[in-house]
């Protein structure tokens, strides 16, 4: 038998997402993957009926990934849907952080005049530790608040093992700049 998870409300979702978050950490059993990719759909759609924006600052800082849903292409339809869903194991520790940008100067300005922030410009970074390897990502974001979207692009991997430096490579040769990335916003509008 299948449960209808569709009718999901508010605080049934808001429960099933901090359960999955304080089972995570504590190391008890989390709720099935299908029941947290299904409260998550609930929760996009509900603040999008509630037309809920998000303030861009409450994304700064770094988190600990511990669900991810991957996502599916249907080329007939042009969606995407999400996968089956999966929990990260622990002995894998994944975070993705977001902060102010300080490497690049046409953003250094934007950053003394706090518009920064406003403007919803920051570094991405991905980083995955397994052992004493470490690889990390970063790149360039923008926070679309109007329609609670992120967009980024990784311009940069590292490789580090017993916290010394053994790979830094931009990727795609770093094609990609600050100024054409952050002007590609009116795709988005």
């Amino acid at each position: 038998m299948t449960a209808d998870l569709t009718s999901t409300t508010t605080l049934n979702f808001l429960s099933i997402l901090t359960q999955t978050a304080i089972a995570y950490r504590e190391g008890n059993k989390p709720p099935s993957a299908e029941i947290v990719i299904n409260a998550l759909l609930a929760a996009e759609k509900s603040a999008k009926q509630q037309r809920l924006n998000y303030p861009f600052e409450s994304l700064m800082g770094k988190w600990r990934l511990c669900f991810a849903t991957g996502t599916k292409k249907v080329r007939q339809r042009g969606g995407i849907i999400l996968g089956k869903g999966f929990y990260l194991p622990k002995f894998a520790a994944v975070y993705i952080s977001f902060s102010a940008s300080l490497d690049d100067a046409s953003l250094q300005t934007s950053l003394h005049t706090n518009s920064q922030t406003a403007s919803g410009k920051c570094e991405i970074s991905n980083q995955a530790q397994l052992g004493s390897m470490v690889l990390k990502l970063t790149g360039l974001a923008q926070y679309l608040g109007k329609k609670n979207l992120l967009a980024f692009d990784f311009t940069q991997m590292q490789v580090s093992l017993f916290n010394r430096v053994v790979y830094h490579q931009r990727i795609r040769s770093g094609k990609v700049e600050s100024e054409n990335f952050y002007g590609y916003g009116f795709l988005f509008n």
